[in-house]
């Protein structure tokens, strides 16, 4: 069986699409699967150490609330094997190769200084890979790039020092998986931040969910047939695209008004288990802890070898 690893980074809340697109997805496929929270990730960019940790620990206890309850669940920062591998993976990188990466490009363009972590961050998100050696690493468009410098680091090193790492494969999910856009914003996909009046959050409660649902941009073809997907109608297609992840249907439907109302009922009704077992869990804030703290446990043992192995082989 191939081995599945993913990381959520705690940037800030977990959104629908966080859950429909990642989360969902991950709950489906749990033997012999990894899930962290990358709170290392999170701090490459400029952050309020006192929000990092309760971002940290809603996700983590998302994590329990979406039934992610068979895989192995861990927080990045208590595995330090991925930081102790990231430095030696940064000796093997080239800074060509970290200034093309486009995240580092766009996270970095208008402001005046960005994070020498920012630039270095392929190289712990390699290390985040090569450690647990997958030999298939399911990715989206926006991280395609980052996996393959994995695998580009990879090859080098085990050409320069021996064979050490498992070179995985870059393989796009069978079916793909939910795109949730923004939906003040649908040309982009929703965002952690607070600040993102778009996003619909994972513990939004249902009259928040009903306003944002409500103000959603559509278009002004309101004659027949306007409730349809079209390249010329990304805000109403959106709005489709989210009913139906949420098992919702558009039969039927021929206003925005009953479109909104309809995927307001559908997301409304599939965040309310979430939230009901957040709840249960929060108020048993031990458990969650003694998961991950089992978890990261586990991932020490897995890591020590791959990593004493890289020391080994590059000298030290």
């Amino acid at each position: 069986m191939t081995r599945t690893l993913s990381l959520l980074t705690p940037s800030g809340r977990l959104t629908l699409g966080s859950y429909l697109g990642a989360l969902l997805p991950m709950s489906r496929r749990q033997e012999d699967a990894f899930y962290g929270v990358s709170d290392l990730h999170a701090m490459t960019t400029e952050h309020d150490p006192r929000l990092l940790r309760s971002y940290a620990d809603e996700t983590a206890t998302l994590f329990l609330a979406v039934g992610l309850d068979r895989a192995t669940l861990f927080r990045q920062s208590h595995v330090p094997a991925h930081a102790q591998l990231a430095y030696l993976l940064e000796c093997v990188a080239t800074t060509g190769e970290l200034n093309r990466m486009i995240q580092f490009k766009e996270k970095g363009r208008g402001v005046d200084s960005t994070r020498v972590s920012l630039f270095t961050y392929p190289a712990l998100m390699a290390a985040d890979i090569l450690l647990y050696r997958p030999e298939q690493v399911p990715v989206g468009a926006d991280q395609r790039q980052h996996v393959e410098l994995t695998r580009d680091l990879a090859l080098r090193f085990n050409r320069r020092y021996g064979p050490v790492f498992t070179v995985p494969e870059v393989v796009v999910p069978e079916g793909g998986t939910a795109r949730v856009m923004d939906l003040l914003h649908p040309d982009r996909k929703m965002s952690k931040s607070a600040e993102a009046a778009g996003s619909v959050y994972l513990l939004d409660p249902p009259d928040v969910v009903r306003r944002k649902v409500s103000r959603a941009v559509t278009d002004s073809d309101t004659g027949p047939g306007a409730v349809r997907r079209s390249e010329a109608k990304p805000g109403v297609t959106n709005l489709l695209d989210v009913l139906e992840a949420c098992g919702g249907s558009a039969e039927g439907l021929d206003t925005y008004g009953a479109l909104k109302r309809a995927v307001t009922d559908a997301v409304v009704a599939t965040l309310e288990p979430i939230q009901k077992r957040y709840a249960d869990l929060a108020a048993d804030p031990v458990h969650v802890t003694q998961v991950f703290a089992d978890g990261a446990a586990r991932c020490r043992e897995v890591t020590a070898p791959v990593l004493a192995a890289a020391s080994a082989a590059i000298g030290l």
